[in-house]
């Protein structure tokens, strides 16, 4: 399982399209998110994994990155290219939309 720091995660951003995964709660996601990024809450993960892509490199976060950590391991696991942001929400430097 890859990982990236936030501030390399917050650097990727502004150079390319990333596929980011959002796995808090979708009360959590609602107010306030990282842009462009999808809520698929860690609750929910083992029964939406079909939505997912094995060709697709994803981005997981969550508040501080440990959810998005669970969920990187067992998706890694079974074959998903994901990298866990290390810091989560919390360390994102920039504007987060509600």
């Amino acid at each position: 399982m890859k990982t990236i720091s936030s501030d390399e995660f917050y650097q990727k951003t502004k150079q390319s399209n990333l596929t980011i995964i959002d796995v808090r709660e979708k009360n959590e996601f609602v107010n306030g998110h990282i842009p462009n990024s999808t809520n698929l809450p860690l609750t929910t993960l083992a029964f939406n994994t079909k939505s997912l892509s094995k060709d697709t490199e994803y981005y997981l976060v969550c508040a501080s990155g440990s959810r998005s950590n669970m969920a990187a391991s067992a998706l890694s696991k079974l074959g998903y290219n994901v990298t866990n942001v290390m810091g989560g929400v919390s360390t994102w430097k920039g504007a987060l939309i509600r």
